[in-house]
C-alpha cells in the first residue's frame, strides 16, 4: 500500500502563491500517473493536474491553466503542485493522488491518496 503525504496548504491572499509538495512513504512512485485533485464541500473531486511517469508534459484542467504548474523530482520522489495568481475559487481541500500508468482525469483511476491538505484563498 503507498501511502502519500502532503504538505504545502495554507492562508493566502488573492494573487499569492501556495507550492503543495506529495511524497510517498513505503515506496517510491515508480511507473505511476499521478495527479493533484481538489474538492470543495458538495462537490466532486475534481483532477486539476496531472502527470505521467517519464514526462514533464502536465496536463491541467482549464480553469488552472497559466497558473498552475504540476511537477515531479523522480531523484527526490516528490510531487508538486506550484500555485500562482491563488483566486478565491482555488480555495479547497488538495489531494494527492497515484495510479496506473496512464489514469486520466478521474478519480476513481487512482488508487492511492493521501490525506488532503486546505488551500484558502482570501479576497
Amino acid at each position: 500500500q503507498v501511502q502519500l503525504v502532503e504538505s504545502g496548504g495554507g492562508l493566502v491572499q488573492a494573487g499569492g502563491s501556495l507550492r503543495l509538495a506529495c511524497a510517498p512513504s513505503g515506496r517510491t512512485f515508480s511507473g505511476y500517473t499521478l495527479g493533484w485533485f481538489r474538492q470543495v464541500p458538495g462537490k466532486e473531486r475534481e483532477c486539476v493536474a496531472r502527470i505521467g511517469w517519464n514526462t514533464i508534459k502536465g496536463y491541467y484542467t482549464d480553469s488552472v491553466k497559466g497558473r498552475f504548474t504540476i511537477s515531479r523530482d523522480n531523484a527526490k520522489n516528490t510531487l508538486y503542485l506550484q500555485m500562482n495568481n491563488l483566486q478565491p475559487g482555488d480555495k479547497a481541500v488538495y489531494y494527492c493522488a497515484a495510479g496506473p500508468a496512464g489514469s486520466g482525469e478521474y478519480s476513481y483511476q487512482y488508487h492511492h491518496w493521501g490525506q488532503g491538505t486546505q488551500v484558502t484563498v482570501s479576497s
